[in-house]
């Protein structure tokens, strides 16, 4: 979008926050970037620039600007929808593995060359892998500086960097203050939370409009005892992360969502806040999918009744495909039992003070080695799920933020017990396909029946053409129109 001038300024003229993250306007007379809806008075559409990253912004010498913070708008809404190479890329990148593997690593989990990764970034982004993990390191920083008592050694290392000069110059250049500065602009009643040892408060912006109620409802009716819990207006889940482990609190509120997490170890503050925005597709464009939902006046009544509605995805892909299985031809009550039941046998255990939460969900390898006679399931379904587990463990099958999307879906398909439903509710929960389409689901069927849409999946997914690249959330939609819990926020 950053090509269309004439757009960009009229965004930045109207100061709107729907394309936060779009784009970044680089004001040449000041040499700071800000969001589109920088409350600033807006520069002169001649001092005006436009790059599609922050990072991209840093590399051509601007700093962030101290009003907007445009280092904490929502991400692109192009990551959400696209699986193609850079989609997979920056997706990865947000979950860590640049700093963790470096670029060669990143280039490995791609199945590309790192050379041909550096270009098409550079050729879309305006900047390559390292430039984009060092501003994602930059905003973590900051977000320790302003929101812990850590020294400032212990930040730059949690942050990522490799060295406390590189943090002190870093900070300096994207901020243009130093990190003691930083620190001593923070009102002084909005540290961490309570002083909990490795706990961070953290508000996770959204583009609006964002309806909460399916949301959380669907992630609180399907929680796994002792893995996730609904306490006191927060969404609670345990967290298995590259370097330890972590619970997460989230609460909706009317314009962010409140986050809190406690981390066993500093470094996972990346991956963990990239995980439950995921986890909330709090990066969607709410307005672009319910423009085109609303062009079928069968859906359009859904739409303008509750708008923003977004699909609840998941933290870990492995554990989600595990879970999938487990709620085959079940209720919701019964798949939960089942995964509660693995969980206490196989999960790691551990401590969590301010709740019910007792154990990580069990990986892959642990449940590889589970007595197949002891699952109290039909024997078929013990055949998918050892399968699916066994593969996952030894990495024939990968499920992750950089999966092909196609070559995912074949993967799934060719195991045993896996059919076109439990294949679309991982490509839309897990893998994050927004196009995935349940047509085949009793809820999908008898609402399309109660609205007057074509209700055998044949006829459905032919209608169901018009609502493309969207129907995950068309499904959302659809399901809504039931009086299960997991369309009700939570009380």
């Amino acid at each position: 979008m950053h090509f269309d001038r004439e757009r960009c300024v009229r965004a930045v003229q109207s100061k709107d926050a729907r394309f936060d993250g779009w784009f970044f306007t680089a004001v040449l007379t000041t040499r700071i970037y800000c969001r589109p809806s920088c409350p600033a008075v807006p520069p002169k559409p001649q001092n005006m620039t436009f790059y599609p990253s922050a990072a991209a912004c840093q590399q051509a010498g601007f700093r962030a600007c101290k009003r907007c913070r445009p280092d904490t708008s929502p991400g692109s809404p192009e990551w959400n929808h696209r699986a193609d190479l850079v989609a997979r890329a920056m997706r990865l990148i947000a979950d860590g593995v640049v700093d963790r593997d470096g670029v060669p690593g990143l280039a490995t989990r791609l199945g590309y060359s790192t050379r041909q990764v550096e270009r098409q970034l550079l050729a879309e982004l305006g900047a390559g892998p390292l430039a984009l993990a060092r501003a994602q390191r930059a905003q973590t920083a900051r977000l320790l500086v302003e929101t812990t008592a850590l020294p400032m050694a212990e930040i730059a290392f949690a942050a990522g960097f490799s060295s406390i000069r590189t943090f002190n110059d870093t900070v300096r250049e994207v901020f243009a203050l130093s990190p003691s500065e930083l620190r001593t602009r923070v009102p002084k009643n909005s540290g961490s939370a309570a002083g909990t040892p490795g706990t961070l408060a953290l508000r996770l912006p959204f583009r609006a409009p964002l309806n909460p109620d399916n949301l959380f409802g669907h992630l609180a009716a399907t929680a796994v005892p002792g893995v996730e819990e609904w306490r006191d207006g927060a969404y609670r889940r345990t967290l298995r992360l590259p370097y330890g482990h972590g619970i997460a609190a989230l609460t909706p509120r009317p314009d962010h969502i409140a986050c809190r997490l406690t981390l066993s170890d500093l470094r996972d503050l990346t991956v963990a806040t990239s995980r439950c925005r995921r986890l909330l597709d709090l990066d969607a464009d709410p307005v672009a999918v319910d423009d085109q939902l609303r062009t079928d006046p069968f859906l359009a009544p859904l739409v303008d009744k509750a708008p923003g509605r977004r699909v609840p995805r998941t933290v870990d892909e492995a554990e989600f495909a595990v879970r999938a299985v487990l709620g085959q031809q079940v209720s919701t009550a019964a798949a939960r039992t089942h995964a509660a039941r693995l969980v206490t046998a196989h999960g790691k255990p551990l401590d969590d003070p301010e709740g019910g939460l007792t154990h990580l969900f069990p990986s892959p390898e642990a449940l590889a080695d589970v007595d197949p006679e002891t699952l109290a399931m039909p024997r078929t379904r013990r055949t998918t799920f050892t399968t699916l587990v066994r593969q996952l463990a030894d990495g024939t099958l990968h499920l992750g933020v950089e999966s092909d999307w196609t070559e995912a879906r074949a993967r799934l398909l060719d195991l045993p017990g896996f059919g076109p439903w439990t294949v679309d509710v991982i490509a839309m929960r897990a893998l994050g396909d927004p196009d995935a389409f349940l047509p085949t689901d009793l809820g999908i069927r008898r609402a399309a029946g109660e609205l007057g849409l074509p209700a055998t999946p044949a006829a459905l997914t032919a209608r169901a053409e018009a609502w493309r690249p969207w129907r995950a959330y068309a499904v959302q939609y659809l399901w809504a129109t039931d009086s299960h819990p997991i369309n009700f926020l939570p009380v």
